[in-house]
C-alpha cells in the first residue's frame, strides 16, 4: 500500500568539517591546508536518514540554522514548498549584487541544494529507487570525469601545510610534487591518469602568465596526443587581447577552453574570434544571466555545479534551457567528498546528453565521510549507484574527527589570497592581470 503522507524533518544535524587540501594554485591565490565542507543530515519522523555535502563557510552554516527552525515537520516530498519557504526566508541574491563572485556567496542556493539533496536521498530510500531515478532515469551506467591538473607547491595539505609522506608511491607520491612548470605538469598528469584512467585532462591556470601556461598545455598535448582531449581556464584573469592571442595559437589543441576572460560580454567578443568552444563556470552563473547569455552569446558550454545552480532537478531544468538554445552542458567542480561525487553521478547518469567528462577535484583529496572508504574510478568513470537514494552512507566516526579537524584548523571560510600571501608577503588578487 502506498503511504498517503510522505515523511516529515524531525531533526536536521548540521556538521562543518575541514578536509585536507594540498597547496593548489589558481588566479585568487592559494588553497588553505584545510577545505572546509559541511554535511548535512536529515532525519524524519520514522528515522530515516538523508545526507548532503555543500561548500562550507561559518556564514552558510549560520543560515542552515535558520534554516533548520523553518523545515522541522515538512514533508520531505514537498520540495517546491521547502523552496518557497527558503525564498522567503533568504531572497535571491543577483549576480550585480554579488560583485567579483557572482558565481559564489549565494545563502539560498548553497541551502536549498543541500536540503534537496538530503530529502531525495530519503525519498530514494523510501520508493527503494536511486536518486537518478528520480531525476528521470538513467541515460548511462556511468559518468566519465577528467584529470583535473593543478599547479601547486610541494606538500600535500593537513597540518602545517606540509604534511608530507615520505613512504607515499604512484599518485600519492605525485600529489605531493612542486608542479610550477611545463615538465611538472605533465608528470602530474601522467601519475594522475594512472592511478584513475581519466581520458581527457583539464589545466586550471591564471597564476603564470600566459606564456608558460601556454607552453604548458602545448607540452600536455606533446605528451597524450589528440586522442586525449585538453580544457583549459585560466581562470578569467586574462584580457581581451591575451585571450584573442593565445585563443588563436591554441586553436586546435583543445577540446574547450574556459572562461579566458571576465564577463558575459567580454567571452562573446573572445567566441566571435575563435574556432574552440567557451565554456564557462564564471561569466553566466545562474538562470537570471542566461537571456543575456543567449542574447550575445558568450558562451558554448555552461559548467554547471548544483552547489551553486540550486539542486539537482534545477540541474535537470538548466539541461532543457541548454538544449533549447543550443548550449552544452557539463559540470564544475570543488574540493569534495564521496557525498557530493555520488550526488554528481546521479545527476550526470540523468542528463539527457553529456558531451564533456565532468570536473572532479576528487584525486586531490584524502579524507572520506562515508562508509567503506573512497569511491572508485574505473577507466576514468564512476558507476551509477544501484542502491536506494544516493547510495553511500554517512560514517559518523569520520564525520567526528572531520569536525575536530575543523574546530582544531580555526578557518571560518575560504580565502586564498590570506593563503597566498604567506607565501608572497604583499600579493594581491587581480580581477585581470595579464
Amino acid at each position: 500500500m502506498l503511504r498517503q503522507k510522505g515523511p516529515r524533518i524531525k531533526d536536521i544535524v548540521i556538521t562543518p568539517i575541514a578536509i585536507v587540501d594540498p597547496p593548489l594554485l589558481n588566479a585568487a591565490g592559494l588553497h588553505a591546508p584545510y577545505a572546509l565542507r559541511i554535511i548535512l543530515e536529515i532525519i524524519t519522523d520514522d528515522q530515516i536518514s538523508g545526507i548532503s555535502e555543500i561548500p562550507g563557510t561559518s556564514d552558510i552554516e549560520q543560515a542552515l540554522y535558520e534554516a533548520k527552525e523553518l523545515l522541522i515537520g515538512k514533508d520531505v516530498f514537498q520540495l517546491n514548498q521547502i523552496r518557497t519557504v527558503l525564498t522567503e526566508r533568504f531572497g535571491s541574491e543577483s549576480p550585480l549584487a554579488r560583485g567579483e563572485t557572482p558565481w559564489d556567496q549565494r545563502k539560498l542556493v548553497h541551502i536549498f541544494s543541500s536540503v534537496e539533496v538530503a530529502c531525495m536521498d530519503i525519498m530514494g530510500k523510501v520508493l527503494g529507487r536511486p536518486i537518478v531515478d528520480l531525476l528521470g532515469g538513467k541515460m548511462r551506467e556511468s559518468v566519465p570525469f577528467s584529470a583535473y591538473l593543478f599547479y601547486k607547491y610541494e606538500g600535500a595539505g593537513g597540518e602545517f601545510g606540509f604534511n608530507l609522506n615520505p613512504n607515499a608511491e604512484g599518485w600519492e607520491a605525485a600529489k605531493q610534487k612542486q608542479a610550477i612548470n611545463p615538465e611538472e605538469i605533465v608528470f602530474q598528469a601522467r601519475a594522475m591518469c594512472k592511478e584513475f584512467g581519466f581520458k581527457s585532462i583539464k589545466l586550471k591556470g591564471g597564476v603564470f602568465e600566459p606564456r608558460i601556461e601556454v607552453d604548458t598545455i602545448l607540452a600536455l598535448f606533446e605528451e597524450f596526443g589528440p586522442s586525449v582531449p585538453l580544457r583549459f581556464d585560466p581562470n578569467a584573469i586574462w584580457a581581451l587581447d591575451t585571450a584573442i592571442q593565445y585563443g588563436k595559437e591554441l586553436e586546435g589543441v583543445l577540446e574547450y577552453l574556459e572562461d579566458p576572460v571576465r564577463g558575459q560580454e567580454n567571452m562573446a567578443a573572445v567566441r566571435k574570434v575563435l574556432k574552440t568552444p567557451l565554456a564557462t563556470n564564471m561569466c553566466t552563473t545562474s538562470f537570471e544571466e542566461i537571456p543575456a547569455s543567449i542574447k550575445i552569446g558568450s558562451e558554448d558550454i555552461i559548467l554547471s555545479d548544483h552547489h551553486f545552480w540550486g539542486g539537482l532537478k534545477a540541474s535537470i531544468t538548466l539541461s532543457g534551457i541548454c538544449e533549447t538554445f543550443g548550449r552544452d552542458l557539463s559540470m564544475h567542480s570543488n574540493s569534495h567528498l564521496g557525498i557530493s561525487l555520488a550526488a554528481m553521478v546521479h545527476l550526470g547518469a540523468a542528463l539527457p546528453k553529456m558531451p564533456y567528462a565532468l570536473d572532479t577535484h576528487y584525486p586531490w583529496q584524502s579524507d572520506e565521510v562515508i562508509l567503506g572508504g573512497r569511491i572508485k574510478f574505473t577507466e576514468g568513470s564512476v558507476a551509477v549507484p544501484d542502491e536506494p537514494g544516493l547510495g553511500v552512507e554517512l560514517d559518523k566516526v569520520a564525520l567526528a574527527r572531520l569536525h575536530q579537524n575543523y574546530i582544531n584548523c580555526g578557518l571560518k571560510k575560504r580565502n586564498d589570497e590570506i593563503e597566498m600571501q604567506k607565501k608572497v608577503p604583499g600579493w594581491k588578487f587581480q580581477s585581470t592581470r595579464w
